[in-house]
């Protein structure tokens, strides 16, 4: 037989968790002691936003939560919904409470909804007519307005580990049955790696790749009618392993099928990370209209912007920086497709700017030495003083203020620890754009200390 019934759900769809105990990852949420599986135990479900990157499983824990304390759940998504949709689902919890119901109301991208919309929300959470149940891919921090991110308890849910992408694969490769690809061990973990951290990607994949080898394999069989057979090979074929070099070559075609726009999205954004470093305005600037072309997150990209202006561009010229907050508030402010021509202008400056990525080098330095070293007490003199016992402790003595000293510098001055007796150097400015002149002051500094 080998098709798969086109009017079957998606294979996604088939394998969804029907219990709390068949959710794969999120062991630190989920686990016999996490706080989400003492609340369902104890049929106590707090409000909440679950943060985390797609095919987590967000929606589906949101849905198997409701039914673990015996809730009925009402289902909005901010990018359909307006304050008349929760109106409405407000008065339909209110119905059922009135008949002793439970309600969760999940909404999906909750960080779409501006900030009028998500205060709608407020005065029913506050008077317990529902839990309150958000998703979203983004920083709640940023993207959530404070009244209800204090009404409500955040659990950060992770991409999926290679292991549970494997768990899933596997339940993936059962559901299809006698449909499923035979894929060797690096096939497998081929397919896993694409997946990135994305279950559902996995079995839509999965599920493609079966279609494309059913396909292959019809095609087979009609041009097999037209060639004489040998003896040995005339009965039924077998089935061959796929390994990880057809599956290399298949793969291009699934993730053309499966992201919108063209090649994977990382692979995409890394194109333009790269185009950038390499000072080549055009190919950014292609790399740029592609990803918006093929439906990505305008606002994802302007934070891409902004990651590079820090990393390869840095001090060689901070106006980078600026340029691109300022791209991305532009954004904001105009949407699509006025606000695009901003973030064009963005890239096109870091693309033609000096480039340094001296401060991205000295951070990770630091970041290492400080996992190296410990905490290493701060010295008296640069301890701070605000009363009298701190003062007789010694705190602060010996201080030298620089702006008192010549040039406002304090020649001598240790900052370190005392327990390190060569400071180490972290920072050493390029020889382009503004770093320059810093790496000239910076040798003089330290020549004279």
């Amino acid at each position: 037989m080998g098709l798969i019934q086109t009017t079957a759900p998606p294979l996604a769809e088939r394998l969804r968790p029907q219990r709390l105990d068949q959710v794969v990852g999120q062991q630190h949420v989920l686990g016999p002691q996490g706080p989400l599986t003492r609340a369902a135990q104890l049929q106590r479900l707090p409000s909440m936003i679950l943060w985390g990157p797609p095919g987590v499983g967000k929606t589906t824990l949101a849905r198997l939560l409701a039914q673990a304390v015996n809730a009925r759940m009402l289902s909005l998504s901010a990018v359909l919904s307006g304050v008349k949709e929760i109106r409405e689902v407000a008065a339909q919890a209110e119905l059922w409470q009135g008949q002793g119901e439970r309600v969760v109301v999940f909404v999906d991208e909750v960080h779409r909804f501006n900030k009028s919309q998500q205060d709608a929300f407020l005065p029913h959470v506050e008077s317990g007519l529902f839990v309150f149940v958000g998703a979203t891919t983004e920083n709640p921090g940023f993207e959530v307005n404070s009244a209800l991110l204090s009404r409500a308890q955040v659990f950060r849910l992770e991409s999926l580990s290679a292991d549970d992408l494997r768990q899933i694969l596997l339940r993936g490769l059962e559901a299809l049955e006698h449909a499923a690809p035979l894929l060797s061990e690096d096939a497998q973990a081929l397919l896993i790696a694409t997946a990135d951290g994305d279950g559902r990607k996995l079995l839509n994949l999965l599920e493609m790749l079966a279609q494309v080898q059913a396909k292959q394999g019809e095609d087979e069989d009609h041009e097999g009618h037209t060639a004489a057979a040998a003896p040995s090979t005339a009965g039924a074929r077998e089935p061959q392993s796929l390994g990880i070099e057809a599956l290399q070559a298949m793969l291009p075609a699934l993730q053309r099928q499966f992201d919108k726009g063209g090649d994977a999205f990382y692979d995409q954004i890394s194109a333009l990370h790269k185009s950038v470093r390499g000072s080549d305005p055009d190919a950014s600037l292609y790399w740029l209209a592609r990803m918006l072309d093929g439906g990505a997150d305008p606002r994802y990209i302007a934070r891409r912007l902004i990651r590079m202006a820090s990393e390869d561009i840095g001090l060689a010229d901070p106006r980078a920086l600026t340029l691109c907050l300022e791209a991305a508030q532009a954004y904001e402010r105009l949407g699509s497709p006025e606000g695009e021509l901003a973030l064009a202008q963005a890239t096109v400056f870091l693309a033609v700017a000096a480039k340094s990525n001296a401060v991205y080098t000295a951070w990770k330095s630091a970041q290492r030495y400080v996992q190296e070293q410990g905490s290493m007490p701060v010295p008296n003199h640069l301890r701070n003083a605000p009363t009298r016992l701190a003062k007789s402790m010694g705190h602060g003595a010996d201080y030298r203020y620089s702006h008192d000293e010549p040039d406002a510098f304090s020649a001598g001055q240790r900052y370190f620890p005392d327990a390190v007796l060569k400071p180490p150097i972290f920072y050493s400015p390029v020889p382009r754009g503004l770093e320059s002149k810093m790496a000239e002051k910076l040798a003089e500094l330290r020549r004279r200390n």
